[in-house]
């Protein structure tokens, strides 16, 4: 019928204008979004490459090695300069002098740890190494407190060391010579220092639980520096997405429930008089507390500050004597020199820490090879407590900060060779060891790492007792050594596998 035509045609016109109406709305409010998108710039904030809208330098970026972008991007706009992720705008801090002059002499400002979308997954702003304010204040204290009456730093984590390094050459010597991958071996043996620690006792190389530890772990240290961890970081609402954020929170679960059914045990045999390991001290201490109900001994933060040294405690360590045995392998003169010395000094004899001062070139070694390694090239990222003017520039509060370290231990002013390894950077003319400010692998100021001390032991004893009994080769018929890292949030060395040659 005509009239019911002219009815639905009328409500189809209307629908059309309301769509049209609609989508001019939308369209004038992602112009005005894109117009005003980067608008709120703080005044003489520091320079950085221009950015597009709703990605910021996104473009521009290597997700896979991001210290390479801003490596690069130091040379054009200086050694403080800023890129924008998304709507985040980040300060990156390169050269020696200037991360010194923020993480030492300007500490406060630039202190706090940033408050990335992944870390909030993991930690929840708990435990010691992603934490901040108070949280961190109280469970860093705890820490360097406990780890120090387990002998941090003095003869009795010394002799678990050795008695480690023990168990890690006979399992070497057991290979006969034969090529294999050492990166798990190391893990475990390096792994179990903190463990004797954390748990009261060392645990098997062959135990099954502890290599669903390690192998977890070093799978989260992989993929906190995969792309897709970027890309989440800087927009959280594709967290829905599948994706390496959901595998990391996935393995820090199982690490969880390993760590809660440990301390459970270590509650029905507790003894107040006599704490057998760092996890039973910090028991004893939420029962102290039991009746404060703004404690942070409790059980979320047992839980991530175990977690969190037995990353820590394993894998920079690890990675290290991982890339100084590849090193070896790849400079068979500078291993020599490294066994002459080692002869000349202590024979055969088990070698102490305190030795190191007669063993100025191993000591040099032992240096670049951390230098060289650059195993945590962003550091992990800061964030400004305080508007700050720095070098001229205003940094607003709450600016995500990187102190580019790879910046510092690459720096052309303070070392002669920074892009290759050259252990005389840690020698003088006469071929003593001297020490360099910018030799800064561990970071610096209030966030410097904890186990520096323990860290520093553990990689004079395990590198000279390897090659002490052996020497490193490549198996047969191979005659490459590629030096350039895998990819990962540390450099860790790409697979290689190694013959270790027994000496004697």
């Amino acid at each position: 019928m005509p009239g019911s035509v002219t009815l639905v045609t009328a409500e189809h016109t209307m629908d059309l204008w309301l769509f049209v109406a609609t989508c001019f709305v939308l369209i004038l409010t992602l112009l005005y979004i894109l117009k005003n998108w980067n608008n709120k710039t703080t005044a003489n904030f520091p320079p950085g490459p221009k950015c597009w809208p709703l990605i910021g330098n996104l473009h521009i970026m290597n997700l896979k090695k991001p210290h390479l972008t801003y490596l690069e991007l130091a040379k054009t706009y200086g050694s403080v300069f800023s890129v924008q992720m998304g709507k985040k705008k980040i300060v990156v801090l390169a050269g020696y002098e200037t991360v010194k002059d923020a993480l030492v002499n300007h500490a406060e400002e630039f202190g706090e740890r940033a408050r990335a979308e992944i870390f909030q997954d993991m930690d929840k702003n708990m435990g010691i190494v992603l934490s901040s304010g108070d949280n961190w204040k109280v469970m860093r204290r705890f820490t360097i407190l406990t780890l120090r009456d387990f002998g941090m730093g003095k003869s009795t984590i010394e002799d678990k060391i050795v008695e480690e390094c023990t168990h890690l050459t006979e399992h070497v010597a057991s290979l006969k010579g034969k090529q294999s991958d050492d990166t798990m071996i190391m893990n475990a043996a390096v792994a179990n220092i903190i463990v004797a620690i954390l748990l009261g006792h060392r645990m098997n190389y062959e135990d099954p639980q502890f290599r669903r530890l390690l192998t977890l772990t070093n799978e989260n240290i992989r993929l906190l520096g995969s792309p897709m961890v970027s890309v989440y970081n800087v927009y959280p609402i594709l967290g829905f997405l599948p994706g390496s954020h959901k595998t990391i929170v996935k393995n820090v679960d199982e690490l969880t429930e390993f760590i809660t059914r440990t301390f459970v045990k270590h509650l029905k045999t507790l003894d107040e008089n006599d704490p057998r390991s760092f996890i039973d001290v910090f028991l004893l201490r939420q029962k102290e507390e039991a009746n404060n109900s703004q404690s942070y001994f409790h059980n979320d933060n047992l839980t991530r500050v175990v977690r969190n040294l037995f990353t820590a405690g394993m894998e920079t360590t690890s990675t290290t004597l991982c890339w100084g045995l590849l090193l070896m392998v790849k400079y068979p003169n500078v291993q020599e020199k490294v066994q002459d010395e080692i002869s000349r000094v202590v024979g055969s004899a088990q070698l102490s820490y305190s030795q190191r001062g007669q063993m100025p070139f191993t000591n040099a070694v032992i240096h670049e090879i951390q230098r060289f390694s650059d195993i945590i090239p962003l550091n992990l990222p800061h964030e400004t407590t305080r508007d700050v003017t720095f070098k001229g520039y205003v940094i607003p509060k709450g600016t995500l900060i990187i102190p580019l370290l790879s910046s510092v231990l690459r720096d052309k002013t303070q070392f002669e060779k920074p892009d290759e390894f050259y252990p005389n950077h840690f020698l003088d003319n006469k071929g003593n060891f001297i020490k360099k400010d910018a030799f800064m692998p561990f970071s610096a100021g209030h966030r410097v790492c904890a186990g520096e001390t323990l860290a520093r032991m553990e990689l004079f004893i395990f590198f000279t007792s390897l090659l002490q009994k052996f020497t490193f080769r490549l198996p047969p018929g191979v005659s490459y050594v590629d030096l350039s890292p895998g990819g990962g949030f540390t450099n860790v060395p790409k697979k290689h596998m190694i013959c270790a040659v027994p000496r004697f």
